[in-house]
């Protein structure tokens, strides 16, 4: 697992896995961007690295293993997750725009407080995975397996979770608005508290 090390400049975020500043207070975070970016393009499996607070357009993290990783305030725009492999990974606070996760195994990785817009996990194994808090729109989740993930006070709009297995996934407190669950086990998902 990744070792959470605070940013020597005293701002309170992570410093960098490796340095001891946080990417903000990095002297050249345009060289920064692009040794991290060619860490990840030679490494298939990349394991217990803090990269908190990065941007990353275009990069491809595809057919990529992901293991106790921290990204979390990171930003990534059209960025290429398909057929990636991520266990216990953190994406708290990150933002995800038009970033397609299609065929992808997740499990144990949490995405709270994430902003999700266009993007595709379509096909994906999706299990254990923590959205609550999320703010998804326009994002397809369809024929994948979410078995036992958690969508807790997530804002979830004109998004579609058609075919999927819903069992034990909390929608608990979840905005929805324009949200298709067709041929899905809704009835297996729980959508409120039981009182007692």
């Amino acid at each position: 697992m990744f070792k959470i090390n605070p940013c020597a400049a005293g701002c309170g975020r992570p410093a960098i896995t490796g340095y001891n500043l946080c990417f903000i207070h990095m002297a050249n975070p345009e060289q920064e961007y692009l040794r991290l970016c060619e860490f990840i393009a030679e490494n298939n499996t990349v394991r217990d690295v803090s990269i908190s607070g990065v941007r990353f357009e275009n990069t491809d993290f595809s057919a990529h293993n992901f293991y106790g990783c921290n990204f979390r305030d990171a930003t990534f725009i059209h960025c290429n997750f398909s057929g990636v492999m991520a266990r216990m990974s953190f994406f708290d606070f990150a933002t995800f725009t038009e970033c397609d996760f299609s065929k992808s195994d997740l499990q144990f990785i949490s995405f709270a407080g994430t902003r999700i817009n266009n993007c595709n996990f379509e096909g994906s194994e999706i299990v254990h995975v923590n959205f609550e808090g999320a703010a998804i729109g326009d994002t397809c989740f369809d024929n994948s397996n979410l078995y036992n993930s958690r969508f807790i006070s997530a804002d979830l709009e004109r998004s579609t979770f058609v075919n999927c297995n819903l069992k034990q996934v909390y929608y608990v407190g979840a905005k929805q608005k324009d949200v298709l669950f067709k041929s899905s086990n809704t009835a297996e998902a729980v959508f409120e508290m039981e009182e007692k």
